[in-house]
């Protein structure tokens, strides 16, 4: 199909149908301090092709690769070891389609995909029944927080002080246009999250409770007396995993008593990508809780042959319903991010996602043993996973960026999360995966000795 632009009598035509004077009356919403009042800055007005290329090039080469350095970056993201077949497969033609699940009779692959995909996120998440997938896990956040008001009919959502600063913005964005009061609180630099205060923060009107599992700052805890708490006054649990790997190792949140849990893919089968695409995950305990889902669900079936099939059993959006009735304005999942989950969760199985699990484990207690050796190093946590706090004498940010010119990415600064608590200023998270090298957690300790001399 050619492209075809619009001639200036089809623009006038268009703005007079709809009542507007000119195209800037489209961008009133828009703060003007925020609007271009012109071309872009710096930039040619046009150039030719292999000039364009050696310019990004020159760019590209700004970027230290992960690959390249000491990595210790975590905090919703994590770098692990993808195998390659997990790219070979997810390009084959039964999978790698320009069709979607709307037509089962030609997305069979896709479907079947899907449905082993939700039965793998519902036993990781010890849930009844999960999703094909969402946007990411900071909006499968909010989807869940909004589910609860459904299910409740309440519209007060509890969010601890421990959950990624980035969802509780979403969640608070998201709330704007719906009427929910979102009660938020910040971390404390302790080694064992504030659950007392969590709970006292849960009343009659709460719709949900929402905490992170491992939380910001690595910690583990146990959720069941959260669940309870939140259980009693008629709320429900929501639960917020980022790091998916963690639940080899650790108890799965439906097994404390978790009512919805959401989260981040990212981990298994999707590279960090500069932060996208990604893959929300969102499962739900309670069966009886799927008709409020967002999303879609992919069911097993049998044909008119009696043969087994797939089809889309439920998709409670409003391009299936009418739209009053949709839960979700979320009109697709990340379907190739879920392939690439699916097939690498497969490829590792059980067994191999516990070895996993373990070494991602055991690097990371090398690596806190270690840096808790260094003078004016504090390893903060007493139970974590692969990610963990360590408090400075110093202010993180400014460490993170001496070190990151050295070829030490050293961590995610909780300055950098929380720029407005103060008391966070010196501390940094550090995530050690299986691509962590011994090596790596050496130079890691050297050049913090170097800088905290």
């Amino acid at each position: 199909m050619r492209y075809l632009p619009l001639t200036d009598t089809d623009r006038s035509d268009m703005l007079a149908t709809i009542g507007a004077d000119s195209i800037d009356d489209l961008f009133t919403d828009v703060p003007e301090e925020a609007r271009l009042d012109g071309p872009i800055h710096g930039l040619p007005m046009h150039a030719s092709e292999m000039a364009v290329e050696k310019h990004m090039r020159r760019l590209s080469k700004k970027n230290l690769a992960a690959a390249d350095a000491a990595f210790f970056l975590g905090a919703g993201a994590y770098k692990h070891h993808v195998p390659a077949s997990v790219d070979h497969i997810i390009q084959r033609g039964e999978f790698l389609t320009a069709y979607t699940p709307y037509q089962p009779e030609i997305a069979q692959g896709t479907l079947q995909m899907l449905f082993e995909f939700q039965t793998q996120v519902a036993r990781l998440y010890g849930c009844a029944v999960a999703n094909a997938s969402m946007y990411d896990g900071s909006t499968a956040c909010w989807e869940a927080v909004a589910m609860a008001g459904r299910v409740t009919k309440r519209k007060r959502a509890v969010l601890s002080g421990a959950l990624h600063p980035h969802y509780a913005e979403v969640v608070k964005t998201m709330a704007k246009f719906t009427g929910d009061t979102i009660a938020d609180a910040k971390p404390s630099i302790q080694p064992e999250p504030d659950t007392t205060g969590l709970r006292d923060r849960i009343d009659e009107e709460t719709s949900c409770v929402v905490v992170q599992y491992p939380d910001i700052l690595g910690r583990v805890n146990d959720l069941t007396e959260i669940a309870e708490a939140a259980h009693a006054k008629g709320a429900l649990l929501v639960v917020v995993n980022t790091e998916p790997v963690a639940l080899g190792a650790i108890k799965s949140p439906g097994e404390m008593g978790a009512d919805i849990v959401v989260g981040e893919g990212q981990s298994i089968g999707v590279g960090l990508n500069f932060g996208g695409p990604y893959l929300g995950l969102f499962a739900v305990r309670n069966p009886k809780h799927v008709r409020q889902m967002p999303g879609r669900l992919c069911g097993e079936t049998t044909d008119a042959e009696g043969k087994r099939g797939f089809v889309l059993t439920l998709s409670t959006r409003e391009q299936h319903i009418r739209r009053e009735k949709a839960t979700s304005n979320i009109c697709t999942n990340s379907g190739l991010c879920a392939l690439a989950f699916n097939v690498h969760m497969t490829l590792l199985g059980e067994k191999g996602l516990r070895q996993l699990a373990a070494e991602n484990h055991r690097l990371a207690c090398l690596a806190a043993d270690k840096l808790a050796q260094v003078p004016g190093v504090t390893v903060l946590n007493s139970a974590f996973f692969n990610e963990f706090t360590i408090v400075l004498e110093t202010d993180a940010r400014a460490l993170v960026r001496k070190l990151a010119a050295k070829n030490v990415l050293a961590g995610v600064s909780l300055g950098r999360l929380f720029p407005d608590v103060d008391a966070l200023s010196q501390g940094l998270l550090v995530a050690v995966t299986e691509t962590t090298s011994e090596e790596d957690i050496e130079t890691l300790c050297s050049a913090l000795k170097e800088e905290l001399a």
